[in-house]
């Protein structure tokens, strides 16, 4: 950026600087929002229920068993999928 462009420019530097902040939030917004949704939060959670009495021993296996096929879907190389 030259010296010209630079000094016309400077009042937006607030504006800039917002709309960087703006963005490292949403990526960590995005961030935190996959952390929630992964299968290994819903494993945590379905072992919750489970100890909690929340739900049977049978409800618990089955919806384990498709925890964990989503879990290993999604660390299974592309070139398997």
């Amino acid at each position: 950026m030259g010296l010209l462009s630079g000094l016309l420019t400077l009042p937006l530097a607030p504006v800039r600087g917002v709309v960087l902040i703006a963005e490292l939030l949403e990526e960590e917004a995005q961030r935190e929002l996959a952390a929630q949704q992964s299968p290994e939060r819903a494993l945590a959670d379905l072992e919750a229920a489970r100890a909690a009495g929340e739900i049977s021993e049978e409800e618990f296996r089955q919806a384990e068993t498709d925890l964990l096929d989503q879990l290993i879907a999604a660390r299974a190389p592309e070139e398997v999928r």
